[in-house]
């Protein structure tokens, strides 16, 4: 199922990199404010699912543009398919995006793929049989001082989105690790968690398809992926925290009190004065 699902992304990838090619002639309309949707990501979307029907016509799909119109909504394999994650990036020609699909069996992911066409870089996990980069095998980072950790993390975008708590969280952050990024595609920030190339992940308001995949490749490197309160049932909750255990335990310290899962006490708990001193880049 992995080499099938593999298949599927190489050739959503495709379509992506010959549509780069002249994104300016790509059409592009909105779901809603900041929301974009392309030709390309239909197209992408129509070419995973034909792929993965083909192979498996008895499988369900639930995927971020046609949502679960296609497949057996009764089954127990439900792909999970964002077919061009980081839209934004994509149609400014800001060569940050990627293809995702997981494989859910029984509510647990089990097969997970991300794919960036821009450099070709193919992220793969099996359940139980650890995550590889290009084939070789992947671990999360080392480091053990969140104050020494780059962490990546995404910014509200939608009407509604509490842009003002969500500066009161960056803050603290920003306070206690080396730096922040914010390339715009979560499911390569899990992939690159995955990879030690970031210490940790965080970022609210997601949809299953965009941490499907990137979850399974960060748990089967070795880290821990939950909700802001270190819960690990975060899939269709909107909130994604993700990180090498000890990292991961010191985020959930900074981000738990703006968790919406968190009991008054917790947040009673978690609630105490930011500091400063252990902050050492930018």
């Amino acid at each position: 199922m992995l080499n099938m699902a593999i298949k599927a992304a190489r050739a959503a990838g495709a379509i992506i990199n010959r549509a780069a090619l002249d994104v300016e002639a790509v059409r592009v309309s909105q779901k809603q404010s900041n929301d974009f949707v392309t030709e390309v990501d239909q197209a992408a979307e129509e070419a995973i699912i034909d792929t993965l029907l083909t192979a498996y016509p008895d499988h369900g799909i639930w995927a971020e543009e046609s949502g679960q119109t296609r497949g057996n909504p009764k089954s127990d394999h439900v792909w999970i398919i964002d077919p061009l994650d980081g839209t934004t990036n994509f149609i400014h020609g800001f060569p940050v995006y990627c293809v995702s699909i997981a494989l859910q069996v029984k509510g647990r992911i089990e097969q997970a793929v991300v794919y960036d066409p821009t450099r070709n870089d193919l992220f793969t996990a099996t359940r139980g049989r650890g995550a590889f980069m290009n084939e070789r095998r992947m671990r999360v980072g080392k480091r053990l001082r969140l104050s020494e950790c780059l962490i990546s993390t995404g910014f509200p975008f939608r009407p509604g989105d509490n842009i003002d708590q969500y500066l009161r969280l960056m803050g603290d952050m920003m306070r206690l690790t080396a730096a922040l990024r914010r390339p715009g595609a979560a499911a390569l920030d899990l992939a690159y968690v995955a990879a030690g190339f970031t210490d940790g992940f965080f970022e609210t308001g997601l949809s299953p398809w965009d941490v499907a995949a990137g979850s399974l490749l960060v748990i089967e490197a070795g880290g821990l992926v939950g909700n802001f309160s270190g819960e690990a049932d975060f899939l269709e909750q909107r909130e994604c925290l993700a990180g090498n255990p000890r990292i991961y335990g010191q985020m959930v310290q900074v981000l738990g009190k703006y968790s919406q899962f968190a009991s008054v006490e917790d947040k009673m708990s978690l609630a105490q004065p930011v500091d400063a001193s252990s902050h050492s880049g930018r």
